[in-house]
């Protein structure tokens, strides 16, 4: 099949979903207005509801579906044909694809009704708008001028955060956003920053090359950063056209066949751990051969050419089937969730109003007072609660600091083995040659960085691990109170309406009859179209991994480079300048630098898990508190309109006769209305799931 077709397959499957999302998000505004202004119309009948928090709620998902995209992340090392990839995506020769990336700004491509581009500075002064032209000429340098900055370990635009390119590509107006990120062997600041987009990102696009399959560098950054991190990845092995044109006879079927193979085998003992995905081997779907330059060409000569044995047909295909098939389907299962509640919430206080109508004010109160107990055994069970959130926090909050800070103190133990990868391919004798010494340090403190940046990423990922398995017991604390809570509340009901509760029209599972608040807990509601992979607990806004990344990334590469390798790179220098020029012996130079540096690095050790320990325990604090927060304000609310719906109707009846046929006509009409919206969210999300069965 074509690339054509497989292109215009990729982009009808995205309107779909565009389309989709519009209808759902117009039912779910539809709703939010048929709540509130029936709460309004309560005001001059039997009182409000108390529905504000589901119309909050629902209304939040409307507009997170109407703005939400799928985040594609392209990383990568340097001169692996990340931009040639991105211009063949496009058609056009947008972004820069012939300087060294070490110098390329971070650059985010979302679509624009206009060809724009808009550069974001770290001052905060207003972003400045250029054309493409201007962009190119201005953000981009000579190969040999790069060179020498990445040599200096300099940044050719410090100033500079990052650009935003608007462009009207079709693949963009359906909801693609795409972040082309700097080489992975630009600096670790840089890769810092790349890293810090992770955890918004849907999918990676990981850049590699056949001439140059796997290096240290990319073997690294996989192994460090996307290892063990619930992170879809997909990996596409550029320039395979060229396995050819190294061959010494290129005609050769056989030697071409055979060569490609043996290719395949590296790539594959390589990036096979990374293609598992709860313990089923998807490499077929994530492993991707292509050829970027002979696309780009095809397009460029003809926008509508077939790019059929490019490999873009393939990697479009799995990459619509991961986005359309699986993300946007688990996307609009949880706002249909939220839908769900909201009718739930509605029908229920509905039900609980009715019986209520034909009370007078005395036996009103009488009631109200007599479901007391019950609010108090609510406000109980969220303190409960909360007070393990509370209890969770201190215990893990000590822990991983005290994991970080004996992990810091005990790396002096393997550092002369760890420390061996990451030797500068330099001869250590050049420190004595004046000329040369300015690239020795520059090398040598680029290893220490590296060693540092890999050790901390290894820690932190059991870090994670760790918090992660605190929050998933967290979620089963959050259904047993949620269960209890909600004995408490069909209680209430009992009392106050005289009937035994019914599990409502929508309740499909044994968990769906607990309250919005504990559903939010145990990570199943979700307001945001964020990153979905791992612990679902991105809800309404909450996201701990990136609460931990904005705290860890001042512990990380600047704050740990800074600790410890500025100060004992001079102590080095004056034992390698000791060895004076009759010390000839280059490996025993070497060894007594390793021997230097784990003695200056020993010293500094304890300085550095003193420092660095508060600021772990309150990064992990704060992960806890975000969640405690939320929580016990989503309990709170839930407690609040209960009352205030008693509350309400007692008002009413004390200042004006409520019209009970009336009212039970509205409060009727409210629950047709509200059933009309939720059937066509249950249609939308139906037929989106049937075209992809």
């Amino acid at each position: 099949m074509s690339n054509r077709i497989e292109t215009d397959s990729f982009i009808n499957d995205l309107e779909r979903v565009v389309k989709t999302r519009s209808e759902v998000a117009d039912s779910l505004s539809q709703l939010a207005n048929i709540i509130a202004n029936a709460e309004i119309a309560g005001d001059s009948s039997s009182g409000k509801l108390s529905l504000e928090r589901d119309i909050e709620d629902i209304k939040a998902a409307s507009k997170n579906l109407r703005t939400g995209v799928f985040r594609l992340l392209v990383l990568g090392d340097m001169k692996r044909g990340k931009s040639t990839f991105l211009n063949a995506l496009i058609g056009e020769r947008l972004l820069p694809s012939d300087v060294n990336p070490c110098t390329a700004v971070l650059t985010i491509l979302r679509y624009g009704a206009e060809k724009k581009v808009y550069v974001y500075f770290n001052d905060g002064k207003n972003p400045q708008e250029l054309s493409f032209d201007e962009f190119k000429y201005k953000y981009t340098i000579d190969p040999a001028e790069a060179k020498k900055l990445e040599q200096d370990k300099k940044l050719a635009f410090p100033d500079v955060s990052h650009a935003v390119v608007e462009y009207p590509l079709a693949l963009l107006e359906k909801g693609i956003e795409i972040i082309d990120s700097p080489g992975l062997n630009d600096t670790e600041a840089r890769n810092e920053l790349s890293l810090g987009y992770i955890n918004s990102c849907h999918a990676i696009l990981f850049v590699l090359r056949a001439s140059q399959p796997c290096t240290l560098g990319e073997r690294r950054y996989l192994e460090n950063y996307i290892k063990g991190r619930g992170l879809s990845v997909f990996f596409l092995i550029n320039a395979w056209d060229q396995v050819k044109e190294s061959l010494i006879d290129p005609d050769d079927e056989d030697e071409l066949r055979e060569s490609e193979e043996r290719l395949r085998q590296v790539f594959k003992a390589n990036l096979a751990e990374y293609c598992v995905v709860e313990g089923q081997d998807i490499y077929d779907e994530r492993v991707f051969e292509i050829s970027s330059i002979q696309a780009l060409r095809k397009r460029l000569k003809n926008p509508q050419a077939s790019l059929e044995g490019t490999g873009f047909s393939s990697f479009m295909g799995a990459l619509n089937t991961f986005l359309t098939r699986e993300r946007a389907v688990a996307e609009l299962r949880q706002v249909r969730t939220l839908a769900r509640e909201a009718c739930n919430h509605t029908s229920d206080a509905i039900a609980r109003r009715i019986p209520l109508l034909d009370q007078d004010v005395n036996q009103l109160r009488e009631k109200i007072n007599s479901v007391e107990p019950e609010f108090n055994k609510l406000n109980g069970i969220r303190d409960q609660f909360q007070g393990e959130i509370f209890k969770t926090r201190d215990n893990q909050a000590r822990t991983t600091a005290e994991s970080f800070r004996n992990y810091v103190l005990n790396l002096g133990n393997t550092f002369e083995t760890d420390f061996l990868r990451y030797q500068p391919d330099l001869n250590v004798l050049d420190f004595l040659s004046s000329g040369k010494r300015e690239a020795f340090n520059n090398a040598l403190q680029t290893a220490f960085e590296q060693y540092i940046s890999d050790k901390f990423a290894a820690w932190s990922l059991s870090a994670e691990k760790d918090i992660n398995e605190s929050f998933t017991q967290l979620a089963r604390s959050a259904a047993q109170y949620g269960a209890s809570y909600s004995q408490v509340t069909d209680k209430i009901t009992e009392k106050l309406t005289g009937e035994k509760v019914r599990v409502n029209s929508y309740a499909t599972g044994e968990d769906d009859n607990s309250p919005a608040w504990a559903k939010w807990a145990m990570g199943l509601l979700s307001l945001t179209g964020g990153n979905l992979a791992g612990f679902a607990m991105a809800g309404a806004g909450f996201d701990w991994k990136s609460i931990l990344l904005n705290y860890f990334t001042v512990i990380g590469v600047g704050a740990l480079v800074a600790g410890l390798v500025s100060p004992f790179l001079i102590p080095i220098s004056v034992t390698l300048l000791g060895l004076g020029v009759g010390f000839l012996q280059a490996d025993q130079a070497r060894k007594q630098l390793v021997k230097t540096a784990k003695k200056e690095l020993v010293k500094y050790l304890p300085q550095v898990a003193q420092e660095q320990y508060p600021v772990v325990l309150d990064a992990v604090k704060e992960c806890f508190d975000a969640y405690e927060r939320e929580v016990s304000q989503r309990i709170k609310d839930d407690i609040a309109s209960r009352k205030s719906e008693l509350d309400n109707l007692l008002k009413q009846k004390e200042t004006r006769e409520v019209n009970r046929e009336n009212e039970f006509k509205r409060l009727k009409t409210l629950q047709e209305d509200v059933l009309i919206q939720i059937k066509k969210i249950e249609s939308a999300y139906s037929n989106l799931l049937a075209y992809y069965s």
